[in-house]
């Protein structure tokens, strides 16, 4: 299985909440996901992102058409404008 996790900081911290909402509406949509979770930060520290995006794909390849999915690519066109900064780990798990 392999796990995608993105850490998403916003300009505005305020579009956090309307992200998560989007963000979790891919889960049934795209079928290349097989499971999905949003977290929204409590603790806003100076390092904290304001996000964290998980999913859960077969393979790499799965990931890429998750990627290219046109449902995906809409979300992150609204999405991308509103980020300052954005890291991604890809990671196996058993």
């Amino acid at each position: 299985m392999l796990v995608h996790v993105v850490l998403m900081r916003f300009d505005d911290p305020s579009h956090a909440p309307e992200a998560a909402r989007r963000l979790r509406g891919l889960l049934g949509r795209v079928p290349e996901i097989r499971a999905l979770e949003v977290g929204l930060d409590l603790t806003r520290s100076e390092v904290s992102y304001d996000l964290v995006l998980t999913t859960r794909h077969a393979d790499a390849e799965e990931l890429a058409a998750y990627q290219k999915h046109p449902e995906h690519q809409a979300l992150g066109a609204w999405l991308r404008p509103l980020l300052v900064d954005r890291a991604v780990v890809d990671h196996l798990v058993p």
